[in-house]
């Protein structure tokens, strides 16, 4: 009887579902102008006597020094009838030509609408002169491990393929911030980028972007960013040309167990906040050492849930955001700004010289601290209204070491209180100790990025 059943859930073919899908599904030639001489050449050593066969081989092949062009190839799909295609951005990225060709064999050519790098989507539009077949996106989120899906394309550049699998795993993360990969079985290769991911209602769960492999050829672990990220930045760029997320103005890490002690936090969630730059967030008055616990009605789990919720709102919303500040929890309102805007402005800085304090070493917790001179600035290339005690050596045994910190390090607060004497430092220690702490929460900047670090008091 189960064997049966399964056999049951098993599809007896692909074929119609194949059929319904490929005239939305497209190839995708690009063209690049490439400069002579840009690309790799003989290596021949000086005095060599190969040296004047290949100096003249170049010069007849130079071609009076005109570029050459470059062609790549990759996979799409038509998600409307007047014309949007949808693909990987690094499919057409620097492309000064774009064709697109459909199932039918039709060639034409398509200008960019818009591109998002951090999510390696790109939308392109034709303009057909008559409607095109096209595909709807599908709920990325109610598809299960272990469904079957299929993937279209034109791997390698063999034109029209298709493949099947299932999903593998959900909600990866590879390496961008708003990475929320479908990893499925399904074979992908090069040329497969761009191309849709399908459930078996024919709906797009996925671009298929990435592969994992040590060959360059499928192993059957695939990546596809999830259509419900998909389908967000798909509409900021027809409508905008751009992505217009939104910008909470905050740097953060994630709530460890330590930590979570350290702070008197009695779950291992949210997102801890290590600096408050010009921003959304400090005009609300979040401030350093608070720990973000939900936005905009949302229980934040950890950073990286954080920065795609606030990544997906809209930007001039006003959001509640409920922080656990000093043991007890308070609500803030914060009108988001635009991520786009933020990063693309230059931080500034400023501020009186504090009064240098006295040369005086100290070892404690593993690390031997000195305050900020003047002299200990220029050697660490710090601002001059910086403040802190700086970590001058470490004992590589210890828990310090093992937790990250190095020699360079600048330690500005302990406790979530502003430290800049050993004397400051120690009454830290003393007041954490009285309050039955078991480690002490020291906030470390390094280059001028700031972590959060619990250190054992026992």
């Amino acid at each position: 009887m189960a064997h049966t059943l399964q056999a049951d859930a098993r599809p007896n073919s692909f074929a119609d579902l194949t059929d319904r899908v490929s005239p939305a599904v497209v190839n995708i030639t690009t063209s690049t102008a490439v400069a002579r001489g840009t690309g790799p050449g003989p290596i021949v050593p000086e005095g060599s006597p190969f040296e004047d066969f290949f100096r003249e081989f170049q010069d007849r092949n130079r071609d009076n020094g005109r570029p050459r062009r470059s062609s790549a190839l990759g996979s799409g799909f038509v998600i409307s009838e007047d014309g949007y295609v949808v693909t990987n951005n690094h499919v057409i990225d620097s492309a000064d030509e774009i064709v697109i060709e459909f199932f039918t064999g039709e060639e034409l050519k398509a200008e960019v609408v818009g591109t998002d790098p951090n999510t390696d989507i790109a939308l392109l539009k034709v303009d057909a002169g008559k409607p095109l077949p096209f595909v709807k996106f599908g709920d990325s989120d109610s598809a299960r491990v272990g469904d079957w899906v299929m993937a279209v394309g034109n791997p390698l550049g063999q034109g029209f393929s298709v493949s099947v699998g299932i999903v593998s795993a959900r909600n990866r993360a590879l390496s961008g911030t708003y990475d929320d990969y479908i990893q499925t079985d399904a074979a992908i290769n090069r040329g497969n980028s761009g191309g849709p991911l399908f459930n078996m209602d024919g709906q797009v769960i996925g671009v298929n972007t990435a592969i994992l492999s040590p060959s360059g050829g499928s192993i059957g672990i695939g990546f596809s960013m999830a259509s419900n990220v998909v389908t967000r930045v798909v509409d900021q760029l027809r409508e905008y040309g751009e992505t217009r997320r939104g910008w909470l103005g905050v740097r953060i890490q994630d709530v460890t167990d330590d930590v979570a002690e350290a702070i008197g936090l009695e779950k291992v969630a949210g997102a801890l906040v290590t600096d408050v730059p010009d921003g959304p967030a400090k005009e609300a008055g979040i401030e350093a050492g608070d720990v973000i616990m939900n936005f905009d009605g949302v229980n934040v789990e950890d950073t990286r849930g954080l920065v795609r919720q606030v990544g997906n709102a809209p930007v001039g919303k006003s959001v509640r955001v409920v922080v656990f500040r000093e043991g007890k929890t308070q609500t803030l309102k914060v009108v988001l700004g635009r991520r786009e805007e933020a990063e693309a402005a230059q931080s500034g800085g400023g501020g009186d010289t504090p009064e240098e304090q006295a040369p005086t070493n100290k070892e404690m917790m593993g690390l031997t601290l000195a305050p900020l001179t003047d002299e200990l600035r220029g050697e660490l290339d710090l601002d001059a209204d910086a403040q802190g005690l700086v970590v001058r050596d470490i004992d590589e045994m210890s828990e310090a070491y093992e937790k990250g910190l190095r020699a360079g390090d600048l330690i500005t607060e302990a406790g979530q209180q502003k430290v800049s004497t050993i004397t400051e430092l120690e009454d830290r220690i003393d007041e954490a100790r009285e309050a039955g702490r078991k480690s002490l929460l020291l906030l470390v900047r390094r280059a001028g990025d700031p972590r959060f670090v619990a250190l054992s008091l026992e």
